[in-house]
Formats: structure tokens, C-alpha cells, sequence
């Protein structure tokens, strides 16, 4: 990223250090993912279009979830609101923040995770982050507004593997959009694929696909892969060369796409993926 964060971008940190204040009993049960945690890992990119987000995403690991205090109680003091969807909690400034639960973690229903004391409405269910909760590690979150807000929590964020695979899952649940938000997502895909080395990659892969919750999202994922972009043409591909106009050229994003995931595919392949 060069100069001055989005403004968006901003609030959607400062948003996030409020949930983080609020849930801090809970703190050994939450991974930082979305966007917030790809532009952890990503720095300085190839992609003229700069790191931008309105929203927040934090996994619950409900294997560690205290039962209490409650999260509905704790970020209500905190002055969040329920959104109109399960999980979904809107802070100052209207920013949303969402709980995500993994799927296969979630208990039964549709959308809301199922979370004994905290009820069935807090959380979302969210297939594809399994893998993160096993691929993750300590960052220190810090404000963007260093001048006047001086918080920071030292908190676990989902690593670029895991950040893939659940991106991989939410592209592939939702390719008959084509929104500004689904086209993002692609786009978050090709800044992992261009920041991290392949083989890393590929490596990170090879050990969820082996690993108890993660082995179905992860392989799942790799077929994701190939088919949204692996060829210039792939949905995914789509998505993101749409993201970069006016300020990328499309036809160089949706290479570039082709290029890198077809090496992660192969790669994956060559370790019996």
C-alpha cells in the first residue's frame, strides 16, 4: 500500500480495535480473517487499486468460546447493535463487524451457528474457515489513525493459506454475483497468490489437507481453484480484473490470475493433492 490508507479503510480499523476492546474475554477463541487480515500479509502490492475495506471479520473457534460473559452482552456495552443477519454487529459509523463461525462447527440451521449460552443468532455459519482454525498465528493489530487512537491487540490472524481457501469458498458460493464486494473478494485471492511464494503456499496446502477439521474445505478448495482461476476466462479471473478498472488493466489481472493459480494447482498436485 502507498500513502495514506482508504478513509474506509480506517474506520473499518477502528471499528474492529472497539470489538476487540469489547471481546476481550473471548480473545483466545478469535482469528482475524477477511480482508483486514489478507492486507496483513500482503504489503506493498503489484495492484494499482489500493487495500480498501468497510467491514471487519472475526472467526470464532467455539472449541474455546468461554460461556460467559456473553458476546451479545459484551458488545452491546460496547454500543454494537444486531445487524438483519445472524453474526453480523454494526459499530460506530454503521461498520460491520461479523462473527463467523466454520461451518462444520456451527451446529445444525441454515445460517446462525449454534452456540450453547451465546445462543443461535451471534455467529454465522461460514463453511471454508476450518482451515483457519488451524493455520493461524499472533499479529498486533494496530490502529490506522496512530495520532489519536493508540490501541493495539496482539490477537491470532488467519495465515494466506487459510485466507485462500475461505475466500476460494465464499467466491464459489456466491459467482452469480457481481457486486463490488464479491469482485473484491477475487481480487484479495490475487494478492495472496501474488505476495506469497508459491511453493509456501502449496506447502501450507499440503499440511491442511492432511489436518482433522481443514482436509474437506482445503481440497474442496484447490478445485475451486482450477475452476475460477486457473484460466483467463474463470469466474474468479472475472471478478477480479472488474475490480481493478479504471485503475489496473484487466486483461494483465486476469493473466496473472491464470498464471499463479494454475502453479498453485500444480504444485498442490505434485505434493498428492
Amino acid at each position: 500500500m502507498t500513502g495514506a490508507p482508504d478513509p474506509a479503510y480506517v474506520l473499518a480499523r477502528r471499528v474492529l480495535l472497539d470489538a476487540l476492546d469489547a471481546l476481550g474475554a473471548h480473545r483466545d477463541s478469535i482469528i482475524l480473517v477477511g480482508a483486514q487480515a489478507v492486507y496483513l500479509h500482503t504489503g506493498a502490492s503489484q495492484i494499482a487499486v489500493p487495500e480498501y475495506t468497510t467491514d471487519a471479520d472475526l472467526a470464532l473457534d467455539p472449541r474455546l468460546l468461554q460461556p460467559h460473559p456473553l458476546l451479545a452482552d459484551v458488545l452491546g456495552a460496547a454500543h454494537f447493535r444486531p445487524g438483519k443477519n445472524p453474526g453480523t454487529w454494526i459499530g460506530a459509523s454503521d461498520v460491520e463487524v461479523d462473527l463467523l463461525v466454520p461451518g462444520s462447527l456451527g451446529g445444525g440451521g441454515r445460517r446462525g451457528a449454534r452456540l450453547e449460552h451465546h445462543g443461535n443468532l451471534v455467529a454465522r455459519k461460514a463453511k471454508g474457515l476450518e482451515a483457519a482454525l488451524v493455520d493461524h498465528a499472533q499479529h498486533r493489530i494496530v490502529s490506522l489513525e496512530p495520532a489519536v487512537d493508540p490501541r493495539r491487540h496482539d490477537i491470532s490472524v488467519a495465515g494466506p493459506a487459510a485466507l485462500v481457501i475461505a475466500k476460494l469458498h465464499k467466491i464459489a458460493d456466491r459467482t452469480s454475483g457481481r457486486g463490488r464486494a464479491e469482485d473484491k473478494d477475487a481480487l484479495d485471492v490475487l494478492r495472496l497468490l501474488q505476495a506469497i511464494p508459491t511453493a509456501s503456499l502449496a506447502a501450507r496446502f499440503q499440511a491442511l489437507a492432511a489436518e482433522g477439521i481443514a482436509v474437506e474445505v482445503t481440497r474442496e478448495a484447490i478445485e475451486h481453484l482450477k475452476a475460477l482461476f486457473a484460466t483467463p476466462g474463470g469466474a474468479g479471473a472475472e471478478m477480479a480484473s472488474r475490480a481493478v478498472v479504471p485503475l489496473d488493466d484487466p486483461d494483465t489481472i486476469r493473466a496473472s490470475c491464470a498464471v499463479l493459480a494454475s502453479d498453485l494447482v500444480a504444485a498442490c498436485r505434485e505434493t498428492g493433492q
